[in-house]
């Protein structure tokens, strides 16, 4: 007895039956193709030969099991099931729950502390496992800093959006700055007019100084923002400076004597609360050391 062609069409291999069981296993698999087929109009029914694509019926896209599982925990977060400072299940009855392997619980568990929104602890203590987090800054940083080095934003893009984002933190600034605040940015100016000061604790210096500022501003995105923006250009920054000459008009000395001018400059605007001044020297500032940086290439 010829067995009809419906096994190949489901890719699937014929099976070694008796010619007395054939009827019963016939009468199951047809049940199941029915129950598979219901509903499904006829121009989708794929006949003997090569499957013919429709609108309707289109390859799904492959998806690894450790995206399922962050799929899952990121719908329970946006829908504030999950809220910061619960706990996830053990990794085991995670696995368990889902029905996944703990390998794939692992992985989506991974991706989530990278992006900032778990911390793990290994351990039996009070703290171990893993809890629902916010902790953006540091994830915004490695990401801006990723994309920069692999050219995904030009510099002249990222310039762009500093001067945009200072701006408008200068004025934040100049209303909310706190005495804390106000110290912890003359803090930053002390140590970059230090006379021997290391070119890569200048930079750090820098770093501190614009983000004392953003701090300042009482505004925790833009803070944030600006952290992970001038953390992303750090290194080109110090790469930059460290190509100039040691003098002349573009040298490294006077270049440095002029940002060390133009911090003090904007602090003392944010310090009188001169928010539109402090503004504009944070974007003559910003946009001046970019063409030195252009230059230095």
């Amino acid at each position: 007895m010829v067995l009809p062609n419906i096994w190949v069409t489901l890719g699937l291999e014929p099976p070694d039956v008796r010619e007395k069981d054939f009827d019963g296993l016939w009468g199951t698999k047809m049940a199941d193709l029915t129950d598979l087929t219901m509903g499904v109009s006829d121009e989708s029914v794929v006949g003997p030969g090569p499957a013919r694509r429709t609108e309707k019926w289109q390859p799904v896209a492959r998806v690894r099991t450790y995206e399922l599982v962050l799929q899952r925990i990121e719908s329970q977060i946006v829908s504030g099931e999950l809220r910061a400072g619960e706990r996830l299940p053990p990794e085991r009855e995670l696995a368990e729950l889902l029905g996944v392997s703990r390998p794939a619980v692992r992985e989506a568990l991974r991706v989530l502390e990278a992006q900032g929104a778990v911390r793990s602890q290994v351990g039996n203590g009070p703290d171990s496992g893993t809890t629902i987090d916010r902790v953006p800054r540091d994830a915004l940083a490695r990401l801006l800093r990723l994309h920069v080095a692999l050219g995904s934003f030009p510099l002249e893009d990222v310039v762009e959006t500093r001067v945009t984002l200072e701006r408008s933190i200068a004025v934040l600034a100049c209303r909310n700055a706190k005495p804390a605040n106000l110290a912890r940015m003359r803090a930053a100016l002390l140590a970059m007019d230090a006379s021997e000061v290391d070119l890569e604790v200048f930079n750090e210096r820098d770093t501190e100084f614009h983000v004392a500022l953003a701090d300042a501003g009482d505004n925790r995105l833009m803070s944030d923002m600006t952290r992970a923006i001038r953390e992303s250009v750090r290194m080109p920054i110090l790469t930059a400076m460290t190509a100039m000459p040691e003098t002349g008009k573009r040298g490294r000395r006077r270049i440095i004597d002029g940002l060390r001018a133009d911090h003090h400059a904007i602090f003392m605007a944010v310090e009188a609360r001169q928010a539109e001044q402090a503004a504009d020297l944070l974007e003559s500032h910003i946009r001046g050391f970019a063409s030195h940086m252009a230059t230095a290439d």
